[in-house]
């Protein structure tokens, strides 16, 4: 089979949540889309009434329930789902999958195989855990991987406002494709050959935006999130780098660029979750209300387990887990940062 992608097939996205949706409706400005969902009625009201995630949808876009209807109609894959659906996802699109297929995934999480390994143990190496990109590779025959990541509040994108993101991986192929679907007059597009890196990006900003909530939530102002940032920022540096990621990905857009914004933004999932624990809700009424994942909570298992084994020094990484987990109050929580050790500023360059 040829490598070359057709540019007359329409490009896939497959994930009807608000990001998903938000993809598809910029793609579908240069190609036709087909968008696919799990639920019929959701795909029906794709159909009948042009909707999807509450967004108005492109007349380029139609919807699908069928993977195997995707994956032989687009060559070219935008797989966006939460990252615990992620491999019983791919699982069941690789039976129609090629190595002629391009996948550019835009989910912000990890994955433990086993779930038991999650239960039953302190620590976790990196070849426990893996990104989604690796999921893709584990469980498909796709060669050609990317993942987007930076500051994409889907609201802001679905109101046409201006903003950027990073395609990485490590075929430019990838990148000069997603450049070439999702660059506009409003949409910056960016490439990045580290996709370890622009991945844990991802990731790990999902942890500080869950602190930002909770300092909103205990009514203080932007010195505070300021400092939280910043330090938040060198723990992620800390641990990324220890799992495979470059210190260029994190003080990129990838990486500061999207922590700002979700660390500001009430439109995040993460950041309403961390300002509800501190208004005094509990975590587990917070999940179940919420209509979509806050991917922040999960991360916060895994990463406490892999900071563990690679010893890296997480303080507001150990408080989050405090919280969320072991029923430390979010003020206690805060307290013990302000009075931690910080003697040095910048010691990561």
């Amino acid at each position: 089979m040829d490598s070359k992608i057709s540019s007359e097939k329409p490009v896939g996205v497959i994930g009807a949540g608000s990001f998903g949706t938000a993809i598809a409706n910029i793609l579908a400005e240069k190609s036709k889309v087909l968008l696919y969902a799990r639920n019929e009625a959701v795909v029906n009201r794709i159909k009948n009434e042009g909707i999807s995630s509450g967004q108005k949808l492109h007349k380029n876009i139609s919807g699908t329930n069928e993977l195997q209807e995707i994956a032989t109609k687009c060559d070219i894959l935008f797989p966006i789902v939460p990252s615990s659906a992620f491999r019983s996802l791919i699982k069941d699109l690789s039976a129609y999958l090629h190595p002629y297929h391009l996948l550019i995934h835009g989910t912000k999480g990890m994955d433990v195989s086993t779930p038991a390994e999650m239960d039953n143990v302190t620590k976790l190496n990196r070849d426990q855990v893996k990104t989604m990109s690796e999921i893709i590779q584990d469980e498909s025959v796709v060669v050609r991987v990317g993942c987007l990541a930076g500051p994409n509040l889907a609201r802001e994108l679905a109101d046409l406002q201006p903003a950027a993101t990073v395609v990485a991986s490590h075929f430019d192929e990838v990148i000069e494709a997603g450049i070439r679907l999702l660059r506009n007059d409003r949409f910056q597009v960016y490439g990045s050959k580290d996709l370890i890196g622009v991945e844990l990006c991802g990731v790990l900003k999902n942890i500080i935006a869950i602190a930002s909530g909770a300092l909103s939530g205990l009514g203080y102002g932007e010195n505070a999130r300021a400092l939280l940032i910043s330090r938040g920022m060198v723990e992620m540096i800390y641990l990324g780098r220890a799992l495979g990621g470059n210190t260029e990905a994190f003080i990129g857009l990838a990486g500061v660029g999207d922590l700002v914004a979700t660390c500001s933004s009430t439109l995040s999932r993460n950041f309403s979750v961390g300002y509800r624990l501190a208004q005094g809700e509990k975590l587990p009424q917070i999940v179940e209300s919420m209509e979509e994942t806050a991917e922040g909570i999960n991360t916060i298992k895994i990463a406490k387990k892999l900071a563990n084994f690679y010893k890296v020094r997480t303080p507001i990484l150990d408080m989050l887990h405090k919280v969320l987990f072991e029923a430390l109050t979010v003020e206690e929580a805060l307290q013990y940062l302000m009075k931690y050790p910080f003697n040095v500023d910048i010691d990561f360059l």
